[in-house]
Protein backbone atom coordinates (compact mmCIF):
# COMPACT_ATOMS: atom_id res chain seq x y z
CA UNK A 1 0.00 0.00 0.00
CA UNK A 2 2.68 2.30 1.17
CA UNK A 3 4.77 1.58 -2.24
CA UNK A 4 0.92 2.22 -4.50
CA UNK A 5 0.77 6.01 -2.69
CA UNK A 6 4.63 6.70 -3.17
CA UNK A 7 4.50 5.73 -6.93
CA UNK A 8 0.35 7.53 -7.15
CA UNK A 9 2.04 10.94 -5.53
CA UNK A 10 5.64 10.67 -7.46
CA UNK A 11 3.29 10.29 -10.57
CA UNK A 12 1.17 13.52 -9.61
CA UNK A 13 4.37 15.16 -9.03
CA UNK A 14 5.78 14.54 -11.98
CA UNK A 15 2.71 16.00 -13.98
CA UNK A 16 2.44 18.45 -12.08
CA UNK A 17 5.62 19.74 -12.88
CA UNK A 18 5.36 18.99 -16.67
CA UNK A 19 2.22 21.20 -16.92
CA UNK A 20 3.95 23.96 -15.28
CA UNK A 21 7.27 23.40 -17.87
CA UNK A 22 4.65 23.50 -20.66
CA UNK A 23 2.70 26.94 -19.18
CA UNK A 24 6.05 28.83 -18.70
CA UNK A 25 7.51 27.32 -21.96
CA UNK A 26 4.39 28.21 -23.72
CA UNK A 27 4.08 31.83 -21.82
CA UNK A 28 7.48 32.52 -22.62
CA UNK A 29 7.34 31.46 -26.63
CA UNK A 30 4.06 33.58 -26.50
CA UNK A 31 6.24 36.40 -25.23
CA UNK A 32 8.85 36.14 -27.73
CA UNK A 33 6.01 35.95 -30.55
CA UNK A 34 4.63 38.98 -29.01
CA UNK A 35 7.35 40.97 -28.90
CA UNK A 36 8.37 40.11 -32.72
CA UNK A 37 5.06 41.35 -33.47
CA UNK A 38 5.11 44.78 -32.12
CA UNK A 39 8.97 45.15 -32.76
CA UNK A 40 8.74 48.38 -35.36
CA UNK A 41 10.10 47.13 -38.86
CA UNK A 42 12.24 49.21 -41.11
CA UNK A 43 12.25 49.29 -45.02
CA UNK A 44 14.66 49.13 -47.27
CA UNK A 45 15.18 51.17 -50.08
CA UNK A 46 13.76 50.33 -53.96
CA UNK A 47 11.00 48.13 -52.30
CA UNK A 48 8.04 47.39 -53.37
CA UNK A 49 4.75 47.26 -51.22
CA UNK A 50 2.34 43.87 -51.75
CA UNK A 51 -1.49 44.46 -51.31
CA UNK A 52 -3.10 40.63 -51.22
CA UNK A 53 -6.87 41.10 -52.38
CA UNK A 54 -6.67 37.23 -51.96
CA UNK A 55 -7.34 37.88 -48.09
CA UNK A 56 -10.17 37.81 -45.73
CA UNK A 57 -10.14 42.55 -45.56
CA UNK A 58 -11.95 43.67 -42.42
CA UNK A 59 -12.81 46.98 -41.73
CA UNK A 60 -10.80 47.59 -38.91
CA UNK A 61 -7.11 45.83 -38.60
CA UNK A 62 -5.25 46.32 -35.54
CA UNK A 63 -1.81 47.08 -35.11
CA UNK A 64 -1.85 45.44 -31.26
CA UNK A 65 -0.86 41.56 -31.98
CA UNK A 66 -3.93 39.73 -30.03
CA UNK A 67 -6.22 41.00 -32.70
CA UNK A 68 -4.67 38.49 -34.98
CA UNK A 69 -4.16 35.58 -33.03
CA UNK A 70 -5.60 32.30 -34.40
CA UNK A 71 -6.69 29.99 -31.58
CA UNK A 72 -6.91 27.00 -33.93
CA UNK A 73 -3.67 27.25 -35.73
CA UNK A 74 -2.41 28.54 -32.39
CA UNK A 75 -0.25 31.07 -34.16
CA UNK A 76 -0.86 34.58 -35.45
CA UNK A 77 -2.40 36.13 -38.80
CA UNK A 78 -1.87 39.57 -39.31
CA UNK A 79 -5.17 40.74 -41.02
CA UNK A 80 -5.16 44.56 -42.37
CA UNK A 81 -8.35 46.20 -42.55
CA UNK A 82 -9.27 48.84 -44.86
CA UNK A 83 -8.17 51.40 -42.26
CA UNK A 84 -4.58 49.75 -42.92
CA UNK A 85 -4.79 49.42 -46.69
CA UNK A 86 -5.86 53.16 -46.76
CA UNK A 87 -3.42 54.54 -44.49
CA UNK A 88 -0.81 52.47 -46.14
CA UNK A 89 -0.96 53.76 -49.79
CA UNK A 90 -1.76 57.12 -48.39
CA UNK A 91 2.13 57.34 -46.79
CA UNK A 92 3.46 54.74 -49.65
CA UNK A 93 2.75 57.80 -52.09
CA UNK A 94 5.63 59.52 -50.50
CA UNK A 95 7.66 57.32 -49.25
CA UNK A 96 10.95 57.24 -51.31
CA UNK A 97 11.68 54.17 -50.26
CA UNK A 98 8.94 52.69 -51.87
CA UNK A 99 9.16 52.31 -55.49
CA UNK A 100 5.81 50.97 -56.57
CA UNK A 101 3.20 48.60 -55.75
CA UNK A 102 2.29 44.91 -56.16
CA UNK A 103 -1.23 43.64 -56.26
CA UNK A 104 -1.18 39.70 -55.97
CA UNK A 105 -4.77 38.11 -56.25
CA UNK A 106 -6.99 35.11 -55.22
CA UNK A 107 -10.47 34.53 -55.08
CA UNK A 108 -12.10 35.76 -51.98
CA UNK A 109 -14.54 38.02 -52.27
CA UNK A 110 -14.83 40.81 -49.88
CA UNK A 111 -17.45 43.04 -51.68
CA UNK A 112 -17.97 45.67 -54.03
CA UNK A 113 -18.00 48.76 -51.60
CA UNK A 114 -14.81 47.80 -50.11
CA UNK A 115 -13.63 47.10 -53.58
CA UNK A 116 -14.31 50.74 -54.37
CA UNK A 117 -12.54 51.80 -51.48
CA UNK A 118 -9.85 50.46 -52.24
CA UNK A 119 -9.72 51.16 -56.37
CA UNK A 120 -9.83 54.76 -55.37
CA UNK A 121 -7.31 54.30 -53.03
CA UNK A 122 -4.97 53.52 -55.79
CA UNK A 123 -5.94 55.53 -58.06
CA UNK A 124 -4.75 58.13 -55.73
CA UNK A 125 -1.48 56.41 -55.22
CA UNK A 126 -1.17 56.41 -59.29
CA UNK A 127 -0.70 60.20 -58.83
CA UNK A 128 2.12 59.45 -57.66
CA UNK A 129 4.32 58.21 -60.66
CA UNK A 130 5.19 54.94 -58.84
CA UNK A 131 3.77 52.06 -60.72
CA UNK A 132 1.33 49.64 -60.11
CA UNK A 133 1.44 46.04 -61.20
CA UNK A 134 -0.91 43.12 -60.50
CA UNK A 135 -0.15 39.65 -60.76
CA UNK A 136 -2.50 36.45 -60.15
CA UNK A 137 -1.03 33.17 -59.81
CA UNK A 138 -4.26 31.12 -59.57
CA UNK A 139 -8.02 32.72 -59.99
CA UNK A 140 -8.25 36.35 -60.74
CA UNK A 141 -12.00 36.92 -59.55
CA UNK A 142 -14.13 39.98 -60.61
CA UNK A 143 -13.41 41.63 -58.00
CA UNK A 144 -9.94 41.33 -57.97
CA UNK A 145 -9.81 42.65 -61.89
CA UNK A 146 -12.38 45.32 -61.11
CA UNK A 147 -9.38 46.46 -58.35
CA UNK A 148 -6.37 45.89 -60.45
CA UNK A 149 -8.10 47.24 -63.61
CA UNK A 150 -6.16 50.66 -62.43
CA UNK A 151 -2.66 49.00 -62.60
CA UNK A 152 0.02 49.85 -65.31
CA UNK A 153 0.69 46.36 -66.18
CA UNK A 154 -2.38 43.40 -65.48
CA UNK A 155 -0.14 39.91 -65.78
CA UNK A 156 -1.46 36.67 -65.16
CA UNK A 157 -0.25 33.22 -64.99
CA UNK A 158 -0.47 30.89 -68.12
CA UNK A 159 -2.27 28.43 -66.37
CA UNK A 160 -4.41 31.23 -64.62
CA UNK A 161 -8.38 31.25 -64.48
CA UNK A 162 -9.67 34.79 -64.99
CA UNK A 163 -13.37 35.92 -64.39
CA UNK A 164 -15.54 38.22 -66.30
CA UNK A 165 -19.21 37.13 -66.60
CA UNK A 166 -21.37 40.16 -65.63
CA UNK A 167 -23.09 39.75 -61.86
CA UNK A 168 -25.35 37.39 -60.35
CA UNK A 169 -27.16 37.24 -57.07
CA UNK A 170 -28.31 33.74 -55.92
CA UNK A 171 -30.91 33.63 -53.14
CA UNK A 172 -30.80 30.48 -51.20
CA UNK A 173 -34.91 29.26 -49.99
CA UNK A 174 -35.15 27.21 -47.21
CA UNK A 175 -39.10 26.79 -47.31
CA UNK A 176 -39.21 23.55 -48.49
CA UNK A 177 -36.86 21.93 -46.65
CA UNK A 178 -38.18 23.56 -43.54
CA UNK A 179 -41.56 22.05 -44.31
CA UNK A 180 -40.00 18.60 -44.57
CA UNK A 181 -38.14 19.23 -41.27
CA UNK A 182 -41.67 19.89 -39.67
CA UNK A 183 -40.51 23.41 -38.95
CA UNK A 184 -43.67 26.14 -39.95
CA UNK A 185 -42.10 29.91 -40.20
CA UNK A 186 -44.54 32.38 -39.28
CA UNK A 187 -43.75 35.95 -40.62
CA UNK A 188 -45.12 39.35 -39.64
CA UNK A 189 -43.56 42.12 -42.19
CA UNK A 190 -44.10 45.96 -43.13
CA UNK A 191 -42.82 46.05 -46.26
CA UNK A 192 -43.37 44.67 -49.64
CA UNK A 193 -39.97 44.44 -50.91
CA UNK A 194 -38.48 43.20 -46.99
CA UNK A 195 -36.86 40.18 -48.70
CA UNK A 196 -34.92 39.26 -45.65
CA UNK A 197 -38.01 36.38 -44.99
CA UNK A 198 -38.73 35.25 -48.46
CA UNK A 199 -35.74 32.85 -47.80
CA UNK A 200 -38.79 31.14 -45.61
CA UNK A 201 -41.81 31.62 -47.09
CA UNK A 202 -41.49 30.89 -50.51
CA UNK A 203 -39.46 28.67 -52.86
CA UNK A 204 -38.19 31.43 -55.09
CA UNK A 205 -38.04 35.14 -55.34
CA UNK A 206 -41.60 37.74 -55.11
CA UNK A 207 -41.93 39.81 -58.22
CA UNK A 208 -40.97 42.79 -56.01
CA UNK A 209 -37.73 41.31 -54.95
CA UNK A 210 -36.78 39.82 -58.24
CA UNK A 211 -37.42 43.57 -59.86
CA UNK A 212 -35.42 45.39 -57.03
CA UNK A 213 -32.13 42.54 -57.22
CA UNK A 214 -32.29 42.99 -60.90
CA UNK A 215 -32.29 46.86 -60.48
CA UNK A 216 -29.69 47.49 -58.13
CA UNK A 217 -27.47 44.66 -59.77
CA UNK A 218 -28.07 46.84 -62.95
CA UNK A 219 -26.96 49.40 -60.96
CA UNK A 220 -23.69 48.46 -59.50
CA UNK A 221 -22.52 46.51 -63.39
CA UNK A 222 -22.88 49.71 -65.21
CA UNK A 223 -20.62 51.79 -62.58
CA UNK A 224 -18.17 48.50 -62.90
CA UNK A 225 -17.90 48.27 -66.41
CA UNK A 226 -17.67 52.51 -67.25
CA UNK A 227 -14.67 52.59 -64.41
CA UNK A 228 -13.02 49.33 -66.54
CA UNK A 229 -13.86 50.99 -69.55
CA UNK A 230 -12.23 53.94 -68.53
CA UNK A 231 -8.90 52.67 -67.18
CA UNK A 232 -8.37 49.67 -69.85
CA UNK A 233 -9.81 51.56 -72.79
CA UNK A 234 -12.05 49.37 -74.01
CA UNK A 235 -16.21 50.80 -74.73
CA UNK A 236 -18.71 49.38 -72.33
CA UNK A 237 -20.46 47.78 -75.08
CA UNK A 238 -17.53 45.63 -76.27
CA UNK A 239 -16.84 44.82 -72.26
CA UNK A 240 -20.63 43.56 -72.01
CA UNK A 241 -19.43 41.32 -75.22
CA UNK A 242 -16.43 39.91 -73.65
CA UNK A 243 -18.74 39.09 -70.92
CA UNK A 244 -21.42 38.07 -72.35
CA UNK A 245 -19.13 35.57 -74.47
CA UNK A 246 -16.80 34.43 -71.81
CA UNK A 247 -14.07 35.52 -73.33
CA UNK A 248 -11.45 35.57 -70.72
CA UNK A 249 -11.72 31.61 -70.13
CA UNK A 250 -8.89 31.66 -73.44
CA UNK A 251 -6.75 33.58 -71.71
CA UNK A 252 -5.21 34.57 -75.73
CA UNK A 253 -8.17 36.49 -76.63
CA UNK A 254 -8.43 38.50 -73.03
CA UNK A 255 -5.25 39.45 -73.87
CA UNK A 256 -5.97 40.25 -77.70
CA UNK A 257 -9.28 42.37 -75.91
CA UNK A 258 -7.03 44.57 -73.77
CA UNK A 259 -8.25 43.01 -70.96
CA UNK A 260 -4.56 41.90 -69.40
CA UNK A 261 -1.12 42.90 -70.09
CA UNK A 262 0.33 39.88 -70.49
CA UNK A 263 0.56 35.84 -68.96
CA UNK A 264 4.32 35.53 -67.03
CA UNK A 265 5.18 32.93 -64.77
CA UNK A 266 6.44 34.26 -61.31
CA UNK A 267 10.31 34.29 -61.96
CA UNK A 268 9.34 36.36 -65.39
CA UNK A 269 7.28 39.01 -62.78
CA UNK A 270 10.49 39.17 -60.87
CA UNK A 271 12.74 39.89 -63.34
CA UNK A 272 10.10 43.03 -64.68
CA UNK A 273 9.87 44.27 -61.00
CA UNK A 274 14.08 44.06 -60.69
CA UNK A 275 13.93 46.37 -63.62
CA UNK A 276 11.62 48.75 -62.42
CA UNK A 277 13.41 49.04 -59.09
CA UNK A 278 16.98 48.84 -59.90
CA UNK A 279 17.33 45.76 -57.93
CA UNK A 280 20.89 43.98 -59.55
CA UNK A 281 20.75 40.95 -61.15
CA UNK A 282 21.90 38.50 -57.91
CA UNK A 283 19.21 39.53 -55.40
CA UNK A 284 15.48 39.34 -54.92
CA UNK A 285 13.18 42.51 -55.34
CA UNK A 286 12.04 43.73 -51.78
CA UNK A 287 9.13 42.98 -51.08
CA UNK A 288 6.69 44.45 -47.79
CA UNK A 289 3.47 43.04 -46.76
CA UNK A 290 0.67 45.58 -45.41
CA UNK A 291 0.81 44.28 -42.61
CA UNK A 292 4.39 45.17 -42.09
CA UNK A 293 4.30 47.98 -43.92
CA UNK A 294 2.00 49.40 -40.90
CA UNK A 295 4.82 48.60 -38.47
CA UNK A 296 7.16 50.49 -40.61
CA UNK A 297 9.35 53.40 -38.94
CA UNK A 298 8.05 56.58 -40.55
CA UNK A 299 8.78 60.09 -39.31
CA UNK A 300 5.93 61.16 -36.84
CA UNK A 301 4.25 64.18 -37.08
CA UNK A 302 3.66 66.00 -33.51
CA UNK A 303 0.36 64.97 -31.01
CA UNK A 304 -2.17 67.28 -32.48
CA UNK A 305 -4.00 68.88 -29.95
CA UNK A 306 -7.56 67.81 -31.47
CA UNK A 307 -8.61 64.10 -32.51
CA UNK A 308 -11.60 62.72 -34.82
CA UNK A 309 -12.95 59.66 -33.58
CA UNK A 310 -13.17 56.81 -36.23
CA UNK A 311 -15.94 54.17 -35.09
CA UNK A 312 -15.84 50.55 -36.92
CA UNK A 313 -19.61 49.43 -37.16
CA UNK A 314 -18.95 46.01 -38.74
CA UNK A 315 -21.83 43.08 -38.71
CA UNK A 316 -25.58 42.06 -38.03
CA UNK A 317 -26.77 44.50 -35.51
CA UNK A 318 -27.59 42.42 -31.88
CA UNK A 319 -28.59 43.15 -28.44
CA UNK A 320 -26.15 43.33 -25.84
CA UNK A 321 -22.15 43.15 -25.92
CA UNK A 322 -22.24 41.64 -29.68
CA UNK A 323 -19.04 39.10 -30.41
CA UNK A 324 -17.00 38.83 -33.27
CA UNK A 325 -18.82 39.42 -36.94
CA UNK A 326 -21.72 41.56 -35.16
CA UNK A 327 -22.28 44.78 -33.39
CA UNK A 328 -23.54 44.75 -30.21
CA UNK A 329 -25.97 48.02 -29.44
CA UNK A 330 -25.14 47.90 -25.57
CA UNK A 331 -21.43 47.96 -26.12
CA UNK A 332 -21.66 50.41 -29.39
CA UNK A 333 -23.21 52.70 -27.27
CA UNK A 334 -21.23 52.86 -24.68
CA UNK A 335 -18.12 53.57 -26.94
CA UNK A 336 -20.36 56.68 -28.26
CA UNK A 337 -21.24 57.95 -24.88
CA UNK A 338 -17.36 57.56 -23.74
CA UNK A 339 -16.52 59.80 -27.05
CA UNK A 340 -19.35 62.54 -26.35
CA UNK A 341 -18.34 63.21 -22.88
CA UNK A 342 -14.65 63.24 -23.77
CA UNK A 343 -13.16 66.74 -24.50
CA UNK A 344 -10.58 64.87 -26.74
CA UNK A 345 -12.72 64.55 -29.92
CA UNK A 346 -14.06 67.33 -31.81
CA UNK A 347 -15.88 65.22 -34.48
CA UNK A 348 -16.97 61.43 -35.01
CA UNK A 349 -17.11 58.98 -38.41
CA UNK A 350 -19.02 56.41 -38.35
CA UNK A 351 -18.17 53.40 -40.68
CA UNK A 352 -21.03 51.31 -41.17
CA UNK A 353 -20.86 47.72 -43.03
CA UNK A 354 -24.27 45.97 -41.76
CA UNK A 355 -26.82 44.64 -43.44
CA UNK A 356 -28.85 45.48 -40.17
CA UNK A 357 -30.33 43.39 -37.45
CA UNK A 358 -32.49 43.94 -34.41
CA UNK A 359 -34.95 47.12 -34.22
CA UNK A 360 -34.55 48.07 -31.00
CA UNK A 361 -30.80 47.46 -30.44
CA UNK A 362 -30.96 49.95 -33.74
CA UNK A 363 -32.93 52.69 -32.09
CA UNK A 364 -30.70 52.68 -29.09
CA UNK A 365 -27.85 53.20 -31.20
CA UNK A 366 -29.84 55.80 -33.26
CA UNK A 367 -30.45 57.61 -30.16
CA UNK A 368 -26.76 57.68 -29.09
CA UNK A 369 -25.42 59.02 -32.72
CA UNK A 370 -27.96 61.40 -32.36
CA UNK A 371 -26.98 62.55 -29.28
CA UNK A 372 -23.56 63.39 -30.33
CA UNK A 373 -24.20 65.21 -33.55
CA UNK A 374 -26.17 67.87 -30.94
CA UNK A 375 -22.05 68.38 -29.63
CA UNK A 376 -20.12 67.65 -32.21
CA UNK A 377 -19.97 66.54 -35.97
CA UNK A 378 -21.31 63.50 -37.08
CA UNK A 379 -20.45 61.77 -40.54
CA UNK A 380 -21.38 58.67 -41.64
CA UNK A 381 -18.98 56.56 -44.26
CA UNK A 382 -21.16 53.92 -45.79
CA UNK A 383 -19.04 50.60 -46.87
CA UNK A 384 -20.79 47.17 -48.55
CA UNK A 385 -23.98 47.73 -46.43
CA UNK A 386 -25.56 50.00 -44.86
CA UNK A 387 -29.08 48.79 -44.99
CA UNK A 388 -32.23 48.87 -42.68
CA UNK A 389 -30.62 48.79 -39.45
CA UNK A 390 -27.44 49.90 -40.86
CA UNK A 391 -29.44 53.12 -42.18
CA UNK A 392 -31.57 53.62 -39.34
CA UNK A 393 -28.67 54.09 -37.39
CA UNK A 394 -26.78 56.58 -39.60
CA UNK A 395 -29.70 58.97 -40.47
CA UNK A 396 -28.74 61.42 -37.56
CA UNK A 397 -25.72 61.89 -38.59
CA UNK A 398 -24.69 65.31 -40.39
CA UNK A 399 -23.05 64.07 -43.45
CA UNK A 400 -23.29 60.46 -44.87
CA UNK A 401 -21.10 59.06 -47.55
CA UNK A 402 -21.64 55.71 -49.63
CA UNK A 403 -20.07 54.18 -52.55
CA UNK A 404 -21.46 54.15 -55.52
CA UNK A 405 -21.87 50.03 -55.02
CA UNK A 406 -23.05 50.16 -51.68
CA UNK A 407 -26.41 48.55 -50.86
CA UNK A 408 -28.22 50.68 -48.39
CA UNK A 409 -31.72 51.80 -47.54
CA UNK A 410 -34.22 48.91 -46.83
CA UNK A 411 -36.80 51.07 -44.43
CA UNK A 412 -38.85 48.25 -43.43
CA UNK A 413 -38.98 45.57 -40.48
CA UNK A 414 -40.41 42.36 -39.42
CA UNK A 415 -40.91 39.58 -36.97
CA UNK A 416 -40.24 35.60 -37.38
CA UNK A 417 -41.50 33.45 -35.37
CA UNK A 418 -40.77 29.24 -35.97
CA UNK A 419 -42.98 26.56 -35.10
CA UNK A 420 -41.86 23.45 -34.82
CA UNK A 421 -44.41 21.38 -33.24
CA UNK A 422 -44.44 18.85 -35.90
CA UNK A 423 -40.73 18.44 -35.46
CA UNK A 424 -41.47 17.89 -31.89
CA UNK A 425 -44.21 15.65 -31.53
CA UNK A 426 -44.07 13.85 -35.21
CA UNK A 427 -40.63 13.16 -36.11
CA UNK A 428 -38.54 13.23 -32.40
CA UNK A 429 -41.74 12.28 -30.43
CA UNK A 430 -41.01 15.19 -27.52
CA UNK A 431 -44.16 15.90 -26.29
CA UNK A 432 -45.01 19.00 -23.83
CA UNK A 433 -47.94 19.45 -21.29
CA UNK A 434 -48.61 23.39 -20.90
CA UNK A 435 -50.24 24.94 -17.16
CA UNK A 436 -50.55 28.53 -17.47
CA UNK A 437 -51.84 31.62 -15.61
CA UNK A 438 -53.66 33.66 -18.60
CA UNK A 439 -54.95 33.21 -22.27
CA UNK A 440 -51.45 34.13 -23.74
CA UNK A 441 -48.98 32.72 -21.00
CA UNK A 442 -47.47 30.44 -23.52
CA UNK A 443 -47.12 32.70 -26.98
CA UNK A 444 -44.37 32.25 -28.92
CA UNK A 445 -43.63 28.43 -27.64
CA UNK A 446 -42.31 26.81 -30.46
CA UNK A 447 -44.99 23.63 -29.50
CA UNK A 448 -47.79 25.73 -31.42
CA UNK A 449 -48.10 28.40 -34.05
CA UNK A 450 -49.69 31.84 -32.88
CA UNK A 451 -53.72 32.60 -32.39
CA UNK A 452 -55.39 35.25 -34.63
CA UNK A 453 -55.13 37.84 -31.36
CA UNK A 454 -51.58 37.38 -30.85
CA UNK A 455 -50.91 37.63 -34.43
CA UNK A 456 -52.71 40.83 -34.26
CA UNK A 457 -50.82 42.11 -31.78
CA UNK A 458 -47.55 41.54 -32.76
CA UNK A 459 -49.02 43.33 -36.30
CA UNK A 460 -49.73 46.09 -34.60
CA UNK A 461 -45.81 45.98 -32.96
CA UNK A 462 -44.49 45.37 -36.53
CA UNK A 463 -46.30 48.34 -37.36
CA UNK A 464 -45.24 50.71 -34.62
CA UNK A 465 -41.52 50.06 -35.46
CA UNK A 466 -42.23 50.82 -39.02
CA UNK A 467 -43.85 54.33 -38.41
CA UNK A 468 -40.70 54.80 -36.03
CA UNK A 469 -37.97 53.75 -38.42
CA UNK A 470 -39.92 56.42 -41.44
CA UNK A 471 -40.10 59.30 -38.61
CA UNK A 472 -36.46 59.01 -37.56
CA UNK A 473 -35.76 58.84 -41.62
CA UNK A 474 -37.99 61.80 -42.11
CA UNK A 475 -36.22 63.96 -39.32
CA UNK A 476 -32.71 62.88 -39.90
CA UNK A 477 -32.82 63.03 -43.71
CA UNK A 478 -35.12 66.33 -43.87
CA UNK A 479 -37.80 64.15 -45.97
CA UNK A 480 -41.30 63.97 -45.62
CA UNK A 481 -43.11 60.84 -44.12
CA UNK A 482 -45.24 60.38 -47.41
CA UNK A 483 -42.22 60.27 -49.44
CA UNK A 484 -39.90 58.38 -46.90
CA UNK A 485 -43.03 55.41 -46.55
CA UNK A 486 -43.15 55.24 -50.96
CA UNK A 487 -39.17 54.80 -50.88
CA UNK A 488 -39.04 52.50 -48.20
CA UNK A 489 -41.36 49.03 -47.74
CA UNK A 490 -38.53 47.19 -47.68
CA UNK A 491 -36.42 48.76 -50.82
CA UNK A 492 -32.66 48.42 -51.01
CA UNK A 493 -31.02 51.39 -53.21
CA UNK A 494 -27.51 51.41 -54.34
CA UNK A 495 -25.19 54.26 -53.01
CA UNK A 496 -25.57 55.72 -56.53
CA UNK A 497 -29.62 55.74 -56.41
CA UNK A 498 -29.65 56.53 -53.09
CA UNK A 499 -27.81 59.87 -53.98
CA UNK A 500 -30.90 61.14 -56.27
CA UNK A 501 -33.51 60.16 -53.73
CA UNK A 502 -31.32 62.41 -50.80
CA UNK A 503 -31.24 59.53 -48.36
CA UNK A 504 -26.94 60.22 -48.65
CA UNK A 505 -25.34 63.11 -49.48
CA UNK A 506 -22.03 63.08 -51.11
CA UNK A 507 -20.27 59.57 -53.19
CA UNK A 508 -17.04 58.81 -51.66
CA UNK A 509 -15.43 56.58 -48.87
CA UNK A 510 -13.42 56.83 -45.88
CA UNK A 511 -11.20 59.49 -46.31
CA UNK A 512 -13.77 61.41 -48.06
CA UNK A 513 -16.11 61.08 -44.35
CA UNK A 514 -12.56 62.24 -42.39
CA UNK A 515 -12.30 65.15 -44.33
CA UNK A 516 -15.86 66.23 -44.34
CA UNK A 517 -15.65 65.76 -40.46
CA UNK A 518 -12.69 67.95 -39.90
CA UNK A 519 -14.04 70.68 -42.37
CA UNK A 520 -17.25 70.65 -40.23
CA UNK A 521 -14.97 71.06 -36.97
CA UNK A 522 -12.77 73.60 -38.74
CA UNK A 523 -10.01 71.83 -37.83
CA UNK A 524 -6.67 71.90 -40.09
CA UNK A 525 -4.58 70.03 -37.43
CA UNK A 526 -6.04 66.56 -36.06
CA UNK A 527 -5.10 62.71 -35.04
CA UNK A 528 -7.23 60.08 -35.93
CA UNK A 529 -8.47 57.72 -32.96
CA UNK A 530 -9.58 54.31 -33.76
CA UNK A 531 -12.64 52.30 -32.23
CA UNK A 532 -12.94 49.50 -30.58
CA UNK A 533 -10.10 50.08 -28.93
CA UNK A 534 -7.80 46.81 -29.32
CA UNK A 535 -8.84 43.87 -26.51
CA UNK A 536 -6.63 43.12 -23.95
CA UNK A 537 -4.95 39.95 -23.65
CA UNK A 538 -7.22 38.51 -21.38
CA UNK A 539 -10.66 39.19 -22.86
CA UNK A 540 -9.12 38.30 -26.24
CA UNK A 541 -8.11 35.13 -24.60
CA UNK A 542 -11.25 34.26 -23.30
CA UNK A 543 -13.78 35.19 -26.38
CA UNK A 544 -10.96 32.59 -28.49
CA UNK A 545 -12.30 29.81 -25.78
CA UNK A 546 -15.72 30.63 -26.19
CA UNK A 547 -18.13 31.85 -28.99
CA UNK A 548 -15.50 33.04 -31.16
CA UNK A 549 -13.29 29.66 -31.70
CA UNK A 550 -16.45 27.87 -32.34
CA UNK A 551 -17.35 30.10 -34.97
CA UNK A 552 -13.85 29.91 -36.29
CA UNK A 553 -14.21 26.01 -36.62
CA UNK A 554 -17.46 26.07 -37.66
CA UNK A 555 -16.01 28.46 -41.24
CA UNK A 556 -13.41 26.63 -40.87
CA UNK A 557 -14.50 23.22 -41.41
CA UNK A 558 -17.97 23.94 -43.68
CA UNK A 559 -15.59 26.73 -46.01
CA UNK A 560 -18.06 28.16 -48.04
CA UNK A 561 -20.79 26.01 -47.20
CA UNK A 562 -21.28 28.00 -43.69
CA UNK A 563 -23.39 30.58 -45.07
CA UNK A 564 -25.87 28.28 -45.34
CA UNK A 565 -25.50 26.86 -41.48
CA UNK A 566 -25.43 30.50 -40.66
CA UNK A 567 -28.87 31.15 -42.26
CA UNK A 568 -30.66 28.26 -40.81
CA UNK A 569 -28.99 29.03 -37.23
CA UNK A 570 -30.57 32.77 -37.30
CA UNK A 571 -33.58 31.12 -36.66
CA UNK A 572 -32.75 30.59 -33.39
CA UNK A 573 -31.09 34.50 -32.92
CA UNK A 574 -34.01 36.23 -34.98
CA UNK A 575 -36.08 37.28 -31.89
CA UNK A 576 -38.04 40.49 -31.92
CA UNK A 577 -38.59 42.66 -34.43
CA UNK A 578 -35.62 43.06 -36.82
CA UNK A 579 -34.85 45.52 -39.58
CA UNK A 580 -32.32 43.56 -41.82
CA UNK A 581 -31.43 42.47 -45.17
CA UNK A 582 -31.53 39.38 -46.10
CA UNK A 583 -28.96 37.89 -44.53
CA UNK A 584 -27.06 36.33 -47.25
CA UNK A 585 -26.76 39.14 -50.38
CA UNK A 586 -23.95 37.90 -52.81
CA UNK A 587 -23.19 39.40 -55.62
CA UNK A 588 -20.72 38.15 -58.04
Amino acid sequence: MKSFLKYTLATITGLLIAGLLFFFISLASFSLMIASAEKPVSIKSNSILVLNTGLIIPEQGMNDPWSSFDPIEFTFRPAPGINDILSNLEKAATDDRIKGLLITNGMMVNGWGKAEEIRNALLRFRESGKFIISYTDYILSQEAYYISSVADKIYVNPNAIMEFKGLASEVIFYKNALEKLGVNVQVIRHGKYKGAVEKYMLSGLSDANREQIERYITSIWGHLVNNISESRQISTEELNRLADDLVVFDLEKALEAGLIDGMKYRDELLEEIKSLTGTEDDKKPEQVSMSKYSKAVIDKKEKAESSIAVVYAEGTINMGHGQTGNIGGDSFSAMMRKIRESDDYKAVVIRVNSPGGNAMASDNMWREIELTNREIPVVVSMSNYAASGGYYMSVPATKIFAQPTTLTGSIGVFGIYPEASALMEEKLGITRDVVKTNKNSDMLSIFRGMTSQEEMIYQQHVDKTYEVFVKRVSEGRDINEEKVDSMGQGQVYTGKDALGLNLVDNIGGLRDAIEEAATLASLEDYDIKEYPEAEDIYTKLMKSLTGDIKAKLIKKELGELSKYYESINELRTLTGVQARLPYIIEIR
